[in-house]
């Protein structure tokens, strides 16, 4: 369990971040285009992000060598000039820190301008800068009017339910399981605990995200706590779910199954309407209702399948 002790000063510090992070937003979308999960609906993403990168961007992958991501790359400015003077901004101290923890677990040594970048040298650091730069631009460029709209609407949605419930509300509906309980909110996960300490909270929306929580404490500085926020699914330049048919990503089948699942249907239905067997609309059943793109639920002995707003999402306006 994650528990965040707040003093009373603390209660009256939670804010909500008006704006989207460019930076932030740019750190989870690499987490997740990293991800090795076999993961149905972001796998299209993934590849297409993968080749769409630059090579200027190749110095990121040498910042996290075995997964961990230095501190000092998670910041909150609102604006990408402001975002990337906030990195290079960060005090050395952090920066040696930080680059020798993520490159304590890994074997391999790190390259020569790591080092130079642990010394602060100039040209390490606009290494840093022009690959954040250009990631920014390729991945999040074409979304990025989609992403400040979506965060307008969450913003707009915690800002009412914090004045008409209090922080204790906000807190406590904006994680599966989280709670607020005598000035300590716990949030399901791996066990760890942070003090405020009169430092107050900052809650940051990701629309790239689909994990847990994730968490910036850094010294003197308010704890940045970035939620996942979106429909589990990035936002893509033309609304939809990708460019490519969704037939191509999920296959024929499972497509016409999702269509079809705009109303509860049995099994039974879905094998006449599809000209397949129960056996075989089971087996594609099974596999979008676990990407969680359809419910099942048993009625006697009819099995009942439903259309999830994930698996809406996934159809075009018009075409469900």
């Amino acid at each position: 369990m994650l528990r965040i002790r707040f003093t009373p000063d603390d209660l009256a510090r939670v804010t909500l971040a008006p704006r989207p992070a460019p930076l932030q937003e740019l750190n989870v979308a690499l987490t997740m285009m990293c991800r090795r999960d076999g993961d149905l609906l972001h796998g299209a993403w993934r590849r297409r992000a993968l080749r769409a990168l630059p090579n200027a961007t190749l110095p990121l992958a040498d910042l996290v060598p075995a997964g961990l991501a230095p501190s000092f790359l998670d910041v909150s400015a609102d604006s990408l000039p402001d975002a990337l003077e906030q990195v290079r901004s960060a005090p050395p101290e952090l920066v040696g820190a930080q680059l020798e923890r993520v490159y304590a677990p890994v074997r391999t040594p790190a390259p020569a301008w790591i080092h130079d970048l642990h010394r602060g040298d100039a040209e390490a650091w606009s290494l840093v800068q022009r690959a954040q730069h250009t990631a920014f631009q390729v991945l999040l460029g074409p979304v990025w009017a989609q992403v400040q709209d979506l965060h307008h609407a969450e913003f707009v949605r915690r800002a009412v339910q914090l004045a008409e419930g209090g922080v204790g509300a906000v807190l406590a509906g904006l994680l599966p399981g989280a709670r607020l309980r005598d000035g300590v909110w716990e949030i399901p996960g791996g066990p760890r605990e942070i003090h405020l300490g009169g430092r107050g909270l900052l809650l940051l929306p990701t629309f790239h995200w689909t994990g847990g929580p994730l968490l910036s404490d850094l010294p003197d500085r308010p704890v940045v706590v970035t939620y996942p926020a979106g429909a589990g699914l990035p936002p893509q330049p033309d609304g939809s779910a990708g460019p490519e048919a969704l037939a191509r990503v999920i296959g024929n089948t499972r497509a016409e199954l999702l269509h079809l699942l705009a109303e509860e249907r049995t099994t039974t239905e879905l094998a006449r309407r599809l000209g397949v067997s129960a056996a075989t609309v089971s087996a594609h059943t099974a596999a979008l209702r676990g990407a969680g793109l359809i419910s099942t639920a048993r009625a006697g002995k009819a099995v009942l399948h439903r259309r999830t707003a994930l698996g809406s999402l996934l159809l075009r306006p018009g075409t469900g």
